[in-house]
């Protein structure tokens, strides 16, 4: 079934349905302002958490951002199979947008640039991610009201803060200009953002929610922002754990302080260099038996030089 932005015949439908919408007038009392209103804190909460902020200024290592590719991916998976579940319910159809919003396909390609051909085997669910996804299913089998929560939480993140993640993380980790690794963020049949979200806040306002429902929407809104933050803090710690890279046989290239990319062995070992790395030399020298010896003697006649000066 083609969703609501779709045309059969192609071309004019979307515009038409977008303007449609552009001068709806807002009520206080309309879930989409219910939901901006009642998140906002939430909201500025999440964008301060330590990943986050770090992220915005390009500070994020290869190797987290795969970490949250991953997470992302068991994440919509769970959303896009409780959407799916209920795309003819009433309390959700009008939101279903497969075409236009799903994220599935678009992770399964970043996954696979990042890990390889056998991504799926070399991937694992997090502990606050399948807490995230657990949650998904259980609205999604038992609340499917409170899905309209988690879905409006997710995919107008994406179309609005999202878009500025994608510019900072192709940049920072030097991601191919072919947007590969950032598909998540590419929504290639949505042709305005802007027009899209109040095309999606309309239909959300038109679901016939009693105060109640609403008021438990947007608990659920809030609830969906608390997982994000215990995955943002999650993958916080395992970025503080990460070790520096290492090269021949787990020699650190420097001595961890600094760019890494200005350390002489890093760059002996991309061709552009001459000899290897000083503090790396010497490290490798320090192990070895005889020079050991030789530093403890050294040291021992230093020591008895000393206490002889003292006294």
């Amino acid at each position: 079934m083609p969703s609501a932005l779709e045309s059969p015949e192609g071309g004019e439908e979307d515009t038409l349905r977008y303007e449609e919408i552009e001068g709806d007038p807002v009520s206080p009392m309309d879930l989409s302002e219910l939901l901006k209103e009642g998140t906002k804190e939430s909201h500025d909460r999440a964008e301060n958490t330590q990943f986050v902020k770090d992220f915005l200024k390009g500070r994020i290592k290869k190797e987290l951002f795969k970490l949250a590719t991953v997470a992302l991916h068991f994440t919509y998976s769970a959303l896009e199979e409780e959407m799916d579940r209920n795309k003819d319910n009433a309390v959700f159809a009008p939101l279903y947008f497969p075409v236009e919003l799903h994220r599935r396909e678009a992770l399964a390609k970043d996954l696979k640039y990042f890990y390889g051909e056998d991504w799926k085997d070399k991937i694992q669910c997090s502990e606050a991610t399948q807490q995230y996804v657990d949650r998904i299913h259980h609205v999604g089998q038992h609340e499917p009201e409170l899905l309209v929560a988690h879905a409006y939480t997710r995919y107008m993140g994406d179309l609005s803060g999202g878009q500025v993640l994608k510019k900072v993380a192709q940049r920072a980790l030097k991601l191919p200009s072919t947007e590969e690794g950032i598909q998540f963020y590419v929504f290639d049949n949505i042709s305005n953002a802007q027009q899209f979200k109040q095309l999606y806040r309309a239909r959300m306002n038109a679901l016939d929610f009693d105060k109640n429902t609403k008021e438990r929407i947007v608990e659920e809104a809030n609830k969906a922002f608390r997982f994000n933050m215990q995955v943002f803090d999650e993958l916080d710690k395992i970025g503080r754990s990460l070790a520096e890279e290492a090269q021949d046989g787990g020699f650190p290239v420097h001595d961890g302080k600094g760019d890494i990319r200005k350390c002489p062995y890093y760059a002996d070992k991309l061709g552009t260099a001459g000899p290897g790395c000083p503090f790396h030399a010497a490290v490798g020298l320090a192990r070895q038996p005889l020079v050991q010896l030789v530093l403890a003697a050294c040291v021992a006649v230093a020591a008895g030089a000393a206490a002889w000066y003292i006294l």
